[in-house]
């Protein structure tokens, strides 16, 4: 599983005009399913997530993770974050998990961030959305 977390000071989803998930201050969570990816590994991922320390403290330093500012994340399934690109100019989603596999697993990462004490909102599974952000900083991580 690959995500790209970026910190945004507000963020919505919506699909056919309808918001379906919006935050403010927290990250926008853009998982990739790959196909030998695992629940085992979506739980890991979620934990990451949680923890990944990219919110500033006193100090000014990234010191303080999702969990310690008590915020928010929309998470949005990305399956072109799982592109090969290596050859010509078209994108491959060859290693992309399907559909039937992919969602379980990013519903899976979501709980586990629930589990972890994040409030999440999601974006839907499989539809075409429009995600609107205000990158904070901007900060942009991609985990592996």
């Amino acid at each position: 599983m690959r995500a790209v977390c970026q910190r945004v000071s507000e963020a919505r989803v919506a699909v056919d005009g309808s918001v379906g998930g919006q935050i403010g201050a927290g990250p926008v969570v853009l998982p990739g399913v790959e196909r030998e990816d695992t629940a085992a590994g979506a739980t890991r991922m979620a934990g990451k997530v949680a923890r990944l320390r990219i919110f500033e403290g006193e100090t000014g330093k990234f010191d303080r993770s999702l969990l310690d500012v008590r915020g928010s994340a929309l998470v949005v399934s990305q399956f072109t974050l799982i592109a090969d690109t290596r050859k010509g100019n078209r994108p491959s989603f060859t290693r992309a998990a399907p559909p039937d596999q992919a969602n379980p697993l990013y519903e899976r990462f979501c709980e586990g961030l629930t589990r972890e004490g994040a409030h999440v909102q999601q974006g839907v599974f499989g539809a075409h959305m429009a995600v609107e952000l205000v990158n904070d900083g901007p900060v942009t991580i991609v985990l592996d």
